[in-house]
């Protein structure tokens, strides 16, 4: 299947980072494997330069990667690039892409005097975590404008199925606090439940529109899973990454304060993990989201390292993974989901949409918990946003929503930081006293 080319909001930070730098800097592509990095590079490329060459170092040759061993000769590197790869390139005007530069650690090092030469402009992407595993003895160039890549969020996913107008219509409507209607939510609502089962991996939403198949969607996620497993084992071959990505689905369904490592392995302790988490972090395939001791502003300040949620970095792999055991994930619990009749708490599932959403918004995540005074009950908001000088808190829910304690108490407890606050669900915007009831796909304008 050839790649199809999706239409990215990231595409105008490049443009920005073209006219703004103008070369002064490489710029650095980063994200997870499979979300999309180097077809958009290329695009950017081809619709923005006259000429580009491409070096993918994947698949590059040993002479095209000693090209790197020796760059005191810049004239004699750029005629060995345009001769191997059969490119014209024009000082100011070509463009050179690094595709997966972890691979060629020394091509990553050239950055600094390719850059300083000014001739052309230069596009890397990679793998943080293989980036950052792949930096032994070179020195790693300050001229670089770093930005990430994540999954198509559901802004993409839409634009990506030729709806070019219902999300526009929604932001007028959030910004004006105007309701929807119940069918047009209810509509609405089907739209979004099959981003939340496909997700946002461009070759998922590829199988789709060619194939209209949920099960050969649901194989393309498998693959990708597997995939993200297998590099988990590359930088942990004792396995215990793997396991904590597999177990992702079940430790959040336990609606638990934190992710439980001694749920998934016993006897292991925090500080001989706590780089292996990082590393998961870092390769943008899992999102944490930290406990706020003191939810006040400045939530950074108060971030406990040892208290954490983990989600899955796009909702269609994790819903594939909260199936995974079926072997495939059966058309008809596709149908359930979509049509809201499995017979399963799937508030799991939105936590880790929303999640998602908020992270491919630019926003970190944090949640608080506290011991009510009176019993053992423990009380939880989801999610804490911080703007400006005030919080917002979020809480998300699958079904009932006329409840929302822990909201309530958060926001009495907390009065003098608290501005907004949001119960996100599957219904129509509208007002319960100080708290905004909002529908979770509008959860992208918050």
């Amino acid at each position: 299947m050839a790649t199809k080319v999706f239409k990215r909001k990231l595409y105008e930070q490049m443009l920005r980072w073209k006219a703004d730098r103008d070369g002064e800097t490489a710029l650095l592509i980063q994200g997870a494997r499979r979300v999309g990095k180097s077809t958009l590079a290329e695009e950017f490329a081809k619709n923005e330069y006259e000429s580009y060459l491409m070096i993918d170092f994947t698949e590059a040759s040993v002479e095209v990667k000693n090209l790197f061993k020796d760059i005191s000769d810049l004239d004699n590197l750029f005629f060995s690039l345009q001769v191997h790869y059969n490119t014209k390139l024009t000082p100011r005007k070509s463009c050179i892409i690094f595709d997966e530069v972890q691979d060629c650690p020394l091509a990553r090092q050239a950055i600094r005097k390719l850059v300083k030469d000014h001739r052309y402009d230069y596009i890397e992407t990679g793998s943080l975590i293989s980036i950052k595993k792949n930096i032994k003895d070179i020195r790693i160039p300050s001229e670089e404008t770093r930005i990430t890549l994540y999954p198509m969020d559901y802004e993409e996913f839409r634009a990506a199925l030729g709806d070019s107008v219902s999300i526009e219509l929604l932001r007028e409507a959030f910004e004006a606090k105007r309701p929807l209607g119940d069918g047009v939510v209810r509509k609405l609502m089907r739209d979004f439940r099959y981003y939340m089962i496909v997700g946002g991996m461009p070759k998922a939403v590829a199988t789709l529109i060619e194939t209209n198949n949920l099960e050969s969607v649901d194989a393309v996620k498998r693959e990708i899973i597997e995939l993200y497993a297998d590099d988990f084992r590359k930088i942990d071959p004792t396995g215990r990454a793997t396991r904590f990505f597999y177990a992702i689905p079940g430790q959040l369904s336990r609606n638990a304060s934190r992710y439980q490592v001694s749920g998934v392995i016993e006897n292991e302790k925090n500080e001989r993990i706590a780089e292996l988490l990082q590393d998961m972090e870092d390769s943008k395939v899992v999102l944490f989201s930290h406990h706020a001791d003191n939810p006040s502003v400045g939530l950074s300040l108060h971030e406990n390292i040892n208290q954490y949620k983990m989600f899955v970095n796009d909702t269609g792999l994790f819903v594939t993974m909260a199936f995974w055991d079926t072997g495939m994930t059966e058309h008809g619990i596709y149908q359930k989901l979509l049509s809201d009749k499995l017979p399963a708490d799937l508030g799991y599932v939105f936590e880790n949409v929303v999640a998602q959403i908020l992270t491919a918004s630019g926003n970190k995540l944090y949640y608080h918990t506290w011991q009510s005074e009176t019993s053992n009950h423990l009380y939880e908001v989801d999610f804490l946003l911080s703007r400006g000088s005030k919080l917002w808190p979020l809480e998300v829910k699958s079904s009932g929503y006329k409840s929302h304690k822990s909201l309530d108490l958060f926001c009495q407890k907390y009065s003098a930081w608290v501005s907004n606050r949001y119960l996100i669900y599957t219904k129509d915007r509208r007002k319960d006293h100080e708290t905004t009831l909002l529908p979770v796909f509008m959860t992208m304008f918050l």
